[in-house]
């Protein structure tokens, strides 16, 4: 494995038991995500993509195969030291945003880093900063009832990368956007991609989006193509 690499997996499968019917979603995936790239995954709706991306995070089991983060084997991990392995290395943003709707954009991304025992000020205040880098800084004390489409989304992205990650892991980030959001946010992951050397995977039918990454994988009756 590259001294580069933030994630790798291989012989990744996965499969389900339906009553008497074994179904299989992954078979035999190999991937290494290297410091800094930016990778794109596509594929029709159920190919797979949004398991492969949970399997790459160490939220699911594979059937068989290995997934290496950050160096570290996660079948051989326990759950609580793989919780940990995620908090540290890995960041995650998901097509709906997610945000605790009781707590404010800036308390939601505060949370992982207090999660890791972080004291709560200093915790704010590394989350004012991201926020202030996704260009939330008038908004960081509202509620996310109170904020736009795109700025409940602005401030995911802020909860993922408030960790510092190695990577993160991206599962339709603009499917819910606009256009003109969506554009921005492209821009933002770019942006951090090349200014905090920060991995990204993502998986998307955004066709712009993808054309921006420095690979694009496609998903095809489980493997990648």
């Amino acid at each position: 494995m590259s001294n580069a690499s933030i994630i790798q997996c291989s012989q990744l499968s996965k499969s389900y038991e339906d009553g008497d019917l074994k179904v299989d979603v992954l078979h035999e995936i190999n991937l290494q995500v290297n410091k800094a790239e930016r990778v794109a995954i596509v594929g029709r709706s159920g190919a797979g993509k949004s398991t492969l991306l949970h399997l790459l995070g160490g939220l699911d089991v594979p059937t068989q195969g290995e997934v290496i983060i950050d160096g570290i084997n996660i079948a051989k991990i326990s759950e609580t030291k793989r919780a940990k392995l995620r908090n540290r290395s890995l960041g995650f943003v998901y097509q709906f945003h997610h945000l605790l709707p009781e707590f404010t954009a800036v308390e939601n991304v505060a949370m992982p880093l207090m999660l890791r025992g972080t004291k709560p000020d200093i915790a704010t205040e590394k989350a004012g900063q991201v926020l202030s880098q996704v260009g939330m800084e008038s908004r960081m004390h509202h509620r996310p009832v109170e904020l736009s489409g795109g700025e409940r989304q602005r401030a995911a992205f802020a909860r993922a990368l408030v960790t510092e990650p190695k990577c993160v892991l991206a599962d339709e980030p603009t499917g819910n956007l606009d256009s003109y959001n969506a554009e921005r946010l492209h821009e933002l992951m770019i942006e951090l991609n090349e200014t905090h050397q920060t991995s990204f995977v993502i998986v998307t039918h955004d066709e712009i989006l993808a054309s921006r990454m420095d690979r694009v994988l496609t998903l095809d009756s489980g493997k990648l193509v």
